[in-house]
This record gives C-alpha cells, sequence and structure tokens, in this order.
C-alpha cells in the first residue's frame, strides 16, 4: 500500500466484528437493528451489513438515500427533518422502494400532503431533550394532532415516534450515558403507551452509538439505529463506548517537518481531511490520537501524543520526547478521528488495509 499524502484507511476486518458484536446484540433482544449508514455512505461497506442478515438501513439525506436504493437497499429511513424542497426526489424515491421520513408539525404533513403522491411511510420525530429538532414528548395534543393529519392522507402512513439521544456523546461518564439513554427511553415508552390502544402497530425508533454500545436496558425500544459503531473513533474510545483496537478508521499522514526542541511534529493532514471536531482530554483540547502504523494495521499508539491544532492542510502534533527522535521525515502516522462520520465525510474515498480502493457518497 502505497501513501504519499493524506489518506483515509479503513481495517474492514475490525469494522466486520464491530457489525456483528451489533448485530448480534439487537437480534438477541428480539429488537430491529436498522443501522445509520452516514458514517460509512459507502455500498462496500454496506455489503458488510448483509452477512448478518441487515436488510434495513438508515440514512441522512435523501441524496444518500438514493445512493443506497441503486445498490439494492429496499428498506430507507431518512432520520433528518423532511426538505420540502425536495419533495419531487422524495416521490421518486417512494415509488421505489420502503421510504420513511420525519414530520414534526400538522404544517409540514399538509405541504406533504400536498406534494407526495405515492404510499410514503411517517415517523413522527420526538424530541426527548437533546433540544435539536422534533416534538418535545410531553406535547401530547400537539402529537396527537399530527398523527391524526397523516391518518387522514390517503397515501401515508404513520409508522410510530422516532429520537435520537444525540447529546449521550457529551456525557462525561459511562453511567451519564446510561442514565441520559434510560429517561429517554422511559419518556418515548410514556409515548407508546398513551397511544398504543389505538394505534396498536406503532413503533418506537431510537438510535445513538454510545447507547448502543453501553446499554443493556431497551425494554419498550422496537428498533435501533446506531451508525458510528461501525467505525468508531477517539470520541467513542474516551467515552468508554469501544476500546482503542475497535476503532476501524485512521488518516494516514505524511510527517513533513520535526521540531523536537519544542516536541512537535508537523503533519500532511488537516482540518480539510481530519474536520476539526475537537474534545477535551487530559485538560487539554485535541483533535485525534497518533499511532505508528505497521504491516498489519495501525499499529502502535503512541502514549501521551495527540494532535494538538489544524490548519487547513496542517496538523500539528505534540509528540512526546521519549517518542520524537523515532519519527522521521516522510513517515507516515495513522491519526485515529475525533469523530469519524465527519472525517469518512470530508474524504472522496477510503483505503483499505490491502491497498483496494473503497469509493462512497460524496455529500458535497
Amino acid at each position: 500500500m502505497e501513501i504519499t499524502k493524506p489518506t483515509l484507511v479503513v481495517d474492514l476486518k475490525i469494522a466486520e466484528q464491530n457489525i456483528k458484536r451489533m448485530a448480534e446484540k439487537f437480534t438477541q433482544k428480539g429488537i430491529q437493528f436498522r443501522p445509520h449508514f452516514k458514517t460509512h455512505q459507502s455500498h462496500f461497506i454496506g455489503e458488510l451489513y448483509r452477512k448478518f442478515g441487515i436488510t434495513k438501513c438508515t440514512v441522512s439525506s435523501v441524496g444518500m438515500a438514493s445512493y443506497f436504493a441503486k445498490n439494492e437497499w429496499t428498506d430507507i429511513t431518512i432520520a433528518f427533518p423532511a426538505n420540502l424542497l425536495e419533495i419531487k426526489e422524495m416521490n421518486a424515491l417512494a415509488e421505489q422502494i420502503q421510504l420513511q421520513i420525519l414530520v414534526d408539525s400538522l404544517e409540514k404533513v399538509k405541504i406533504l400532503s400536498e406534494g407526495i403522491s405515492p404510499k410514503i411511510s411517517l415517523f413522527i420525530e420526538i424530541d426527548t431533550g437533546y433540544f435539536r429538532s422534533g416534538i418535545l414528548w410531553e406535547e401530547l395534543t400537539q402529537i396527537e394532532e399530527v398523527i391524526r393529519a397523516i391518518e387522514a392522507v390517503p397515501q401515508f402512513a404513520f409508522v410510530g415516534f422516532l429520537s435520537h439521544t444525540g447529546n449521550t456523546y457529551s456525557q462525561p461518564k459511562v453511567e451519564d450515558v446510561l442514565s441520559l439513554f434510560d429517561t429517554s427511553r422511559r419518556k418515548m415508552l410514556d409515548l407508546k403507551h398513551y397511544f398504543i390502544r389505538d394505534y396498536q402497530n406503532l413503533i418506537l425508533s431510537l438510535g445513538d452509538t454510545p447507547a448502543a454500545s453501553l446499554a443493556i436496558e431497551f425494554d419498550g425500544v422496537d428498533e435501533m439505529r446506531p451508525g458510528n459503531f461501525v467505525f468508531y473513533d477517539v470520541m467513542q474510545y474516551l467515552l468508554g463506548a469501544c476500546k482503542v483496537e475497535n476503532i476501524a478508521v485512521a488518516v494516514y499522514c505524511p510527517v513533513v517537518a520535526k521540531y523536537p526542541k519544542r516536541n512537535q511534529i508537523v503533519i500532511y493532514g488537516g482540518g480539510v481531511h481530519l474536520s476539526k471536531e475537537k474534545l477535551k482530554w487530559k485538560g487539554k483540547d485535541i483533535f485525534g490520537l497518533v499511532s505508528i502504523p505497521d504491516e498489519q494495521g495501525f499499529g502502535r499508539l503512541i502514549s501521551g501524543a495527540y494532535v494538538e491544532s489544524l490548519s487547513q492542510e496542517h496538523g500539528l502534533i505534540n509528540m512526546p520526547s521519549t517518542e520524537i527522535d523515532q519519527i522521521n521525515l516522510g513517515d507516515l502516522l495513522a491519526i485515529y478521528p475525533i469523530h469519524s462520520c465527519m472525517t469518512v465525510d470530508l474524504n472522496i474515498e477510503m483505503l483499505s488495509l490491502d491497498g483496494s480502493v473503497i469509493s462512497k457518497y460524496r455529500t458535497y
């Protein structure tokens, strides 16, 4: 595998192990597993899921849904507020596949009803405390009005309530992740109990990788939609949702400058390759952790080394004095990203460890 510039590399063996572990977890619990594909955005990676009986997926855009529909994914949820400017595209998709979209207001249902012609399924997006999008879970009257509006449209089918507990990503401890998810799950379960008599087939769809990885209790949940778990990243590692050996992607970056007196190394690999996602680690803002790749994979994580700043093309690594003399100009370092979803989105393609090119959807 010859790499001369910043390159996103995936360890397919680790990715497949991550998929297998999550698929088995939810199969054993009798929960529909509908993984989110926005993390990998790749037909090739999508095929790994089929090995474990996965036939339904989640995406984050109409364009991404079209990309996977072309590869025979025939049951897709777009887990993003329905964009009314893409009704034409949604119509085309709903003619081909079983499509689920999200609504959160009477106004949106009305406008969609005037533009959507094929049969389509609608989730009501519920906000359990993330305060991003969706109807607040306690707004029962509003929720009931939206359900009735959906039911009044012949081509629409109300399928249930969908929520994303994205605030688990910002929790400082495992127990905080579990507590937050359980609180959200109970709110959703209260909704289900309130409406189940009149809508006996409604489902609860939840999804976030920290909870999916760490939680044991999913009582009342019908479907889980985690996505990041396929690759994991530094954020999940420091949260305790995975081990470093579960991280399946890294950006290989050439060393272009060394400054031993200040314990710094410059890599060719900046914000346009890694994203500028950051988090606190040992009291410092970091943009990635650093490993020395070997013939088997991402190799040895360098204790104490981290990406401390990013420009457009530059990455500045703080390297312990005990390690810096072992790094030479022209060496490759493997940078574990803070958030793999963002990093993958920035890169036009991936390489496997054997050097094979893995194509992917290009968002922009």
